[in-house]
């Protein structure tokens, strides 16, 4: 079975970004964005979705660093996936953080989709606008090209409603993209392609 890896570079006027993806990794990360809060959430991404994960990005303000880098690892996972044989494509996963619950359920089905449910007590966590986590979620499953369903269920912290979501969409992804022996030469899909 191929690698599956992926780089992708995205020079703007307004942002640098590099990303390296390996979907088969073990959850090491090199993360700098110049956004403590966002290279945090993005270290659970990596971390519990068990991916191996390079970032660094440079830009003239946060939203247009988040949206980048989400475009970006967006690409990334898409390229990373190739056809898609063989994939679960669709997982989802419920994680507590304290007094939190968030969910988040995807299908790596080519169509791009998603429904983000998550209201914020605070315009900002820590310094990252707290907008952005939504925008984030939006961006990445646009040009990830899947189906993205985020609610946080219950919660009062800021903190903890961004990070759980981050760990749900993580072990939503780990889950989606593993290998089923059972399809391994197989695109699951009755279509026979995923398009994306």
């Amino acid at each position: 079975m191929a690698e599956r890896k992926a780089k992708v570079t995205r020079e703007t006027a307004e942002t640098s970004v590099r990303v390296e993806l390996n979907i088969d990794g073990i959850g090491e990360f090199e993360v700098t964005t110049g956004i403590r809060m966002f290279d945090h959430l993005l270290t659970q991404l990596a971390r519990h979705g068990i991916f191996d994960l390079k970032i660094s990005a440079t830009g003239v303000d946060q939203h247009h660093v988040v949206e980048d880098v989400a475009i970006s690892l967006g690409k990334a996972f898409n390229q990373a996936l190739g056809r898609k044989q063989g994939i679960a494509r669709m997982a989802h996963a419920v994680v507590p953080m304290d007094e939190t619950l968030a969910m988040v359920a995807v299908d790596i089905g080519g169509r791009a989709y998603n429904m983000v449910e998550v209201s914020f007590s605070d315009v900002s966590i820590d310094e990252l606008s707290s907008d952005l986590v939504r925008h984030f979620l939006v961006s990445f499953a646009t040009e990830a090209k899947i189906n993205l369903h985020a609610k946080v269920l219950t919660g009062i912290n800021d903190h903890h409603k961004a990070e759980a979501l981050f760990k749900a969409l993580a072990r939503a992804l780990d889950s989606a993209t593993r290998i089923d022996e059972r399809i391994i030469d197989r695109v699951p899909s009755t279509k026979e392609v995923i398009e994306g």
